[in-house]
């Protein structure tokens, strides 16, 4: 009866001792997030409650289960298990109390900080940093497991008699994806794009959704999702419309008849564009920059606080102008030469 009141004691113990400690360890936080709401530390910490748990009860476990006499003709089976356990749940809280820290900067940061382009460079960089150390930590959290089991230390030897050619061979097969890995870090620290910058890749046009160390994932206006390697960013050309400043000029070409009136083209455009919600005032210019046999290139230009008001601006601008040609010029739209031309008002 011993034999089996004594390990369900402790098994039983070590669970009400670890959901007790985790309760109060909730209490705690709950109480301190009520009091110090201006700051969200205590409440993002209360993500820890769960792995705090994992490592509290396997290290009590691991303590007392040769006394406990858990599974006596399996000690060692056991306490490797536990110490797997351990290890697991160890890194496991290590990443949660990371994640915690990275995101109470985070939001501190962008609470005290108006520069909207600051903010995402900064949410670019804890965004990789975190994943950095997620990485770090399950690499290591994976190695000291496999060190608990006496094979591989065994064959630790042969494997460092072997590193010289391994490390060769590995660099070799890894080459493209430790590429990728640096030009993660050196978006996240150079600063060239962010989370949320609007960028025009391959001559698709769409905002910077996700950056992780090894890909970054573009939404495009119409929502799909580019995936393209990091490196691509570090080694080609590509258009970053959120740099130096939201605000854009936009343009729109009309080609035209020769009769066009351009005054009078000009003098609509200034009509209309107070109408534009999207236009911010800054300045606008219709101006004719090119001529062939058969037409005039017209250009407008207006400008916008960002990239989506400046889209919105350019169509409303081209849709307006094309509509007042039609309704009171219609002589002014391009034509085949060889058709009639409508007679031109007084004429």
């Amino acid at each position: 009866m011993e034999n089996f009141l004594r390990p369900v004691t402790v098994l039983g113990g070590s669970l009400v001792l670890t959901l007790i400690a985790g309760a109060l360890l909730d209490l705690l936080l709950r109480r301190a997030d009520t009091r110090h709401a201006e700051t969200p530390l205590w409440g993002l910490l209360r993500r820890c409650r769960v792995p705090v748990q994992v490592v509290l009860c396997a290290s009590l476990l691991r303590g007392t289960y040769r006394q406990a006499r858990i599974l006596p003709d399996h000690p060692v089976g056991v306490g490797r298990a536990l110490t797997l356990v351990l290890i697991a749940g160890t890194a496991w809280l290590l990443v949660r109390i990371a994640t915690v820290i990275v995101d109470y900067a985070y939001a501190r940061y962008a609470a005290g900080e108006s520069d909207e382009a600051r903010v995402r460079r900064v949410r670019t960089q804890v965004t990789l940093i975190q994943r950095v150390v997620t990485a770090v930590v399950t690499v290591v959290a994976v190695a000291l497991m496999l060190l608990t089991f006496p094979p591989m230390r065994a064959a630790g030897a042969s494997l460092l008699a072997s590193a010289g050619l391994l490390g060769i061979v590995a660099g070799i097969a890894a080459q493209a994806a430790l590429g990728n890995l640096f030009a993660g870090l050196q978006i996240a620290f150079g600063d060239t794009v962010r989370i949320g910058d609007t960028v025009v890749v391959d001559e698709e046009w769409g905002k910077v959704e996700e950056i992780t160390l090894t890909f970054l994932t573009v939404r495009t206006w119409d929502e799909r999702r580019i995936t393209m390697p990091v490196s691509y960013f570090t080694s080609k050309p590509y258009e970053n419309w959120s740099r130096g400043g939201a605000e854009m000029t936009g343009t729109v070409f009309l080609h035209l008849d020769h009769s066009a009136p351009v005054p009078l083209l000009r003098e609509h455009l200034e009509r209309i564009l107070p109408q534009i919600p999207q236009w911010d005032g800054r300045s606008w210019a219709l101006v004719v920059t090119d001529t062939t046999p058969h037409t005039i290139q017209v250009r407008a230009t207006a400008t916008a606080k960002d990239a989506d008001d400046l889209w919105t601006l350019r169509c409303a601008v081209r849709e307006r102008l094309i509509a007042w040609l039609v309704t009171h010029h219609p002589y002014a739209l391009p034509r085949v030469a060889t058709s009639e031309a409508a007679p031109r008002p007084g004429g």
